[in-house]
């Protein structure tokens, strides 16, 4: 059988450290809980430990069984194990098994915590708005003309629910409808105190932009004061706000919605805004992801609204999303389903195989099959011209020069689902940076990429915002990042980021959600399982090429039949 073009994508590699979670809370657990220890049980909680890698608090009980999970008797021999052990017992066990369709196993204080906020956000949907001073007759005149019927209804919604989710794939509208959703608001109650945000400054400043509003934005961190392992802003101190707006809810997990909502007043309306089917966040507990089940959607009615009309035509790149869509949101509507098919080519990359054998020189998707498995030298070519372009421009004298340099910087994105190996983000950065990868950041090459890799609220910066290495006319290094969500570039010393900066001459796809740029470089290295979301959020990245590099693969495989 051939391989797929897509058969390559997948998940980052698993660290060591939660391989080895996994396994001391499998000897740990019956240990404390007075239970003798039973292999089987063992192998289910390794598997729900390894899980949170993928952002996921819970194991499905259907379907093949999870690696490392003994097959025989799946899955109705382990839910017979579950229900007898104390470690799932009432009220105190830490596992719980959920007898649903299908059933899962989860934590148990994520669960609780999980189902608190569904709850919570579900409440929200089905109260009335309680905007401030609003005029019922000004409401009705602020429906604007020329938007599509969903969008009209969405931005109707915002008048008259205290939650809208409003979902979307690219190049639906999604911004032009919180944008109009902005001025209805404004027009209906000139006097709500209105704020932006998102999970990075990236894509907070991206949505102020966007809307073209001047209105306060930044980070949820930064908006609930968060300092370190709390956030100040909470029930007993709420925001002073009647309309939150969030973009890029995708990227929220479960701890940071549920400290958002603790911070809400409990008039103050909410618009969430995401794709479903770009991947989970990070940290545990996708919250938009669980609002995609059956009962829930039920349960929010009037307050969703889903944009299906494309506006930008985007080639091939958007022919293939779409087909990437289908498949991530029929696997979603069979919880048990898998979205990813089968590793190899099955019928899983059906849908768009064909479109990647068949793409013409011209398109905006290219498909690079790489010999062996070295990285391509035309990447690396690629990636070279670029550190000469931006190291070029590293020494801005004035702010036209400063402004080309940040266009430079989101100029190209070269995106990979593994940390290590020499098709990761690390084996990247030695190939190109040599040994002054591991020298202070002062001492990295002028032009350098920088990721700001964790939350540093007292520098107006978040996990996932990106900059670059500048050397001041009378100032040494610095590193520049673009305009955040106050419209104002950032520049710090390098010493201000010591320990949380990074190469960004790569990424990891997860790292990228909420950037953009002109052209984005994938690689897909061999004898990873496919991951249909990770793919789909890679080539959203692109605004105007997108090409897919994959090992191991010397010819294209031939069309299905």
């Amino acid at each position: 059988m051939s391989v797929s073009p897509l058969a390559a994508a997948g998940t980052p590699d698993t660290p060591a450290w939660l391989r080895a979670l996994g396994a001391g809370l499998a000897e740990a657990l019956p240990r404390l809980y007075g239970e003798a220890p039973d292999p089987l049980l063992g192998q289910l909680i390794v598997a729900l430990g390894e899980a949170l890698q993928r952002g996921d608090l819970e194991l499905v009980l259907a379907g093949p069984p999870p690696e490392g999970v003994e097959a025989e008797g799946w899955p109705q021999r382990h839910r017979e194990r579950l229900a007898g052990s104390l470690l799932c017992r009432e009220p105190d066990g830490p596992l719980v098994l959920l007898d649903e369709n299908p059933p899962r196993l989860a934590w148990r204080r994520w669960e609780r915590q999980r189902q608190a906020v569904l709850q919570a956000l579900i409440r929200r949907a089905q109260q009335d708005a309680a905007l401030p001073g609003l005029d019922p007759a000004a409401a009705a005149e602020s429906l604007e003309p020329g938007l599509d019927p969903a969008q009209g209804a969405a931005v109707a919604a915002v008048l008259r629910r205290r939650l809208v989710l409003l979902e979307g794939g690219p190049g639906t509208g999604k911004t032009s409808t919180v944008a109009a959703m902005l001025r209805a608001v404004r027009q209906a109650a000139p006097e709500a105190r209105i704020h932006l945000a998102a999970p990075t400054g990236k894509a907070a400043a991206r949505l102020r932009a966007a809307a073209a509003t001047a209105l306060p934005s930044g980070t949820l961190h930064r908006l609930l004061e968060s300092r370190g392992d709390h956030f100040a802003r909470n029930r007993r101190q709420p925001l002073a706000l009647d309309l939150l707006v969030v973009d890029e809810v995708s990227m929220v997990d479960l701890g940071l919605m549920a400290a958002t909502l603790d911070a809400l007043p409990d008039t103050c309306g909410l618009v969430l805004v995401g794709d479903p089917c770009q991947l989970p966040p990070v940290a545990p507990g996708a919250v938009l992801h669980a609002l995609q089940r059956a009962e829930l959607r039920a349960g929010l009615g009037p307050a969703l609204h889903t944009l299906t009309t494309t506006y930008r035509n985007d080639g091939a790149i958007a022919a293939v999303a779409a087909a990437l869509r289908h498949q991530i949101l029929t696997a979603g509507a069979d919880p048990g389903a898998d979205p990813g098919g089968e590793v190899g080519g099955g019928a899983g990359f059906e849908p768009f195989a064909d479109l990647l054998t068949s793409l013409p020189a011209e398109s905006n998707l290219r498909w690079c099959p790489a010999a062996g498995g070295g990285l391509p030298a035309a990447l690396l070519e690629r990636l070279e011209r670029q550190r000469r372009e931006l190291a070029d421009l590293a020494m801005p004298p004035d702010p036209e020069a400063e402004a080309a340099l940040l266009r430079q910087l989101q100029a190209l994105l070269v995106l990979t689902p593994l940390r290590r190996g020499r098709w990761g983000v690390e084996g990247l950065h030695r190939r190109l940076l040599g040994d002054s990868v591991a020298a202070p950041l002062a001492r990295w090459p002028l032009g350098t990429p920088v990721l700001c890799s964790r939350n540093l609220p007292d520098c107006g910066l978040a996990n996932g915002d990106l900059g670059v290495l500048i050397r001041e006319p009378e100032g040494g290094p610095r590193v520049l990042f673009p305009p955040l969500a106050d419209g104002q570039t950032l520049r710090l010393h390098p010493a201000q980021l010591a320990g949380a900066a990074e190469p960004a001459l790569a990424l990891t796809v997860h790292k990228a959600q909420g950037s953009e740029a002109e052209e984005v470089h994938v690689l897909l290295p061999a004898g990873q399982p496919p991951d249909p979301r990770l793919l789909y959020t890679a080539l959203t990245r692109a605004r105007g090429l997108a090409v897919l590099h994959q090992s191991g693969q010397r010819t294209p495989p031939p069309p299905s039949p």
